[in-house]
């Protein structure tokens, strides 16, 4: 099976230069080496891999932020986007927004951090921070969305991209609706799926509506979507930051880590620490040239 080794830098730092590029020739002298985009991203075409492969492509990239990864040459195009929102195809965490109205950002933030890190059960977790939003009046969630809430960088450019490839795309959510919905609307995507919360009499009540969707969720998100348009899991990508994401992540043909917690970075197939979400494009050996925005 052919492998694809890939370095990938942010395009606001286009670090891969020419000692990165005769590093690479050096290290892999009988193998092809292809720039994706000048200073932004390279790969070498491996036939066989052997255990130095990881060792000799990160001496090459000399101290440099370059996110090294390996990946299947085969279906390199894939024909399903799954993606989680918050930190991920947005730079927030929405429920630390909406805490800050409520007054309780730290303590809800850190129940958050810990549920990410996969130290505590997602749906209860998620229950209990909801339990502290009990009371805001449903306003809030607008001026969140509009005063808060970012698109992480290349979001839009990857998600167009996918569908003008012919993909389908959809963000899935531990989140809520009402961001989803903002959030898919702005890059495109064609599916939305979140968590909903119960509101009465223009406040929020302070729980969610049943089932909660979570890890198990996500994957099955995953599998349905793949299976309603016959896509085979190997032309899948996934990508997510956080424990609930893992299990889609292990399950699509390409799973990615984006800037995501420990534990799921090392899970994951793919991880880009420093590239924005246009990385994932370039993983799939897309050049900027097809690019769509």
């Amino acid at each position: 099976m052919t492998k694809i080794l890939s370095l990938i830098a942010n395009p606001n730092s286009p670090v891969i230069d020419k000692p990165v590029l005769d590093r690479l020739r050096k290290t892999f002298p009988k193998c092809e080496l292809h720039e994706v985009e000048k200073g932004v991203a390279c790969e070498v075409k491996l036939i066989g891999v052997d255990s130095d492969t990881f060792l000799g492509a990160h001496h090459a990239r000399d101290g440099k932020s370059i996110d090294v990864n390996l990946v299947a040459g085969e279906n390199r195009r894939k024909r399903l986007l799954i993606a989680d929102m918050d930190s991920t195809m947005i730079e927030q965490e929405c429920i630390d927004e909406l805490a800050d109205f409520a007054g309780k950002r730290a303590e809800i933030s850190a129940i958050t951090e810990r549920a990410m890190r996969g130290e505590l059960d997602f749906e209860a977790a998620l229950k209990e921070r909801v339990a502290m939003l009990k009371g805001l009046p449903v306003s809030v969630l607008e001026e969140a969305y509009e005063k808060r809430i970012t698109l992480t960088p290349g979001a839009k450019t990857l998600v167009q991209t996918m569908n003008a490839m012919g993909a389908v795309t959809a963000l899935i959510s531990g989140g809520f609706t009402f961001f989803t919905s903002r959030v898919a609307a702005a890059c495109g995507f064609q599916h939305h799926q979140a968590n909903e919360l119960i509101i009465e009499d223009g406040r929020l009540t302070g729980e969610v509506a049943m089932p909660i969707l979570g890890r198990a969720a996500k994957q099955n998100a995953l599998l349905r979507l793949a299976g309603e348009n016959d896509i085979d899991l190997t032309d899948t990508l996934a990508v997510g930051d956080g424990a609930n994401d893992l299990s889609m992540l292990e399950r699509a043909g390409l799973g990615v880590a984006f800037r995501a917690k420990p534990a799921v970075a090392e899970a994951a197939h793919a991880r880009i620490d420093h590239g924005d979400l246009t990385a994932l494009l370039y993983l799939q050996g897309i050049p900027q040239a097809e690019f769509r925005d």
